[in-house]
């Protein structure tokens, strides 16, 4: 899930509680927001179009770097969220595929490789996004935003984690509700939407 991605950016950024206290929630912050953006390509070409499980590691390198050498409120946030942005692609490796039912193992998509032009094979620890399992993992990671974090961390990650419930909860049932607000939202809007593209009846 999305808020997955984003409590694992947040949790990677919690280590500046040990260097930078002061600084340590708004690492939280961008860690979360960095372990978020790449799913904003719903609405494109999903795991392709912000993904980039190579490149954006490579390229959080020299900020981390910069952080280091001159650390900053600022230098220290952008590492933060560099740090989830680069997680975010290259762990989707470990979760299921691109197809709109990844239950169904009709496809082995995980994330595209912009470096070598090709997708990388879902390995399937986390069966789907979504699944029971995923929830865990979500919690398990939002524990520094809940334990360590400032009031805002701690109220960002409790909606984030019920958020995170109630997809679980609808997962297998998404493309009804995907439907019914395809009828009931404004066409412009339409184009936000997740699209079909395998059949998606229950096995």
């Amino acid at each position: 899930m999305a808020t997955t991605h984003a409590f694992v950016g947040a949790a990677l950024a919690s280590v500046t509680v040990l260097v930078a206290p002061e600084v340590a929630p708004a690492a939280m912050t961008a860690g979360f927001l960095g372990g978020l953006l790449p799913d904003l390509d719903l609405a494109f070409e999903h795991r392709r179009t912000f993904h980039f499980p190579v490149l954006a590691p490579l390229c959080a390198l020299p900020v981390i770097g910069l952080a280091a050498v001159a650390p900053s409120p600022t230098t220290i946030t952008l590492a933060a969220f560099a740090v989830g942005l680069g997680v975010h692609a290259t762990t989707d490796i470990f979760g299921g595929s691109t197809e709109p039912c990844p239950w169904r193992y009709t496809c082995d998509r995980a994330v595209y490789d912009h470096l070598r032009g090709n997708w990388l094979d879902a390995r399937r620890w986390i069966r789907y996004d979504g699944a029971p399992e995923d929830l865990l993992v979500a919690g398990v990671a939002a524990l520094p935003m809940l334990l360590l974090g400032s009031t805002a961390n701690r109220s960002l990650a409790l909606g984030a984690l019920a958020l995170s419930a109630g997809y679980v909860l609808i997962r297998k049932r998404l493309w009804d509700v995907v439907d019914v607000l395809r009828r009931i939202c404004p066409e412009p809007l339409e184009r936000f939407l997740p699209v079909r593209e395998w059949p998606t009846e229950e096995p």
